[in-house]
């Protein structure tokens, strides 16, 4: 009886140090929040923009 409790601590403490061995992932990072690249599109409406106002004040 003795032997068979030793027996089952060695497993116990063997398997405990096993679980806290374990590597934690690591967390996942957020993903880039949302948002809108003004670039080029705004130059091109700007001189779209240009030209229909010299156009109407020429006509």
């Amino acid at each position: 009886m003795k032997k068979r409790n030793l027996i089952t601590l060695v497993i116990v403490v063997c398997c405990s140090l096993m679980a806290n061995g374990q590597a934690v992932p690591p967390p996942i990072p957020p993903p880039p929040p949302p948002g809108l690249p003004i670039d080029g599109g705004i130059l091109f409406l700007l001189i779209a923009g240009i030209f229909y106002g010299v156009k109407k004040t020429r006509d």
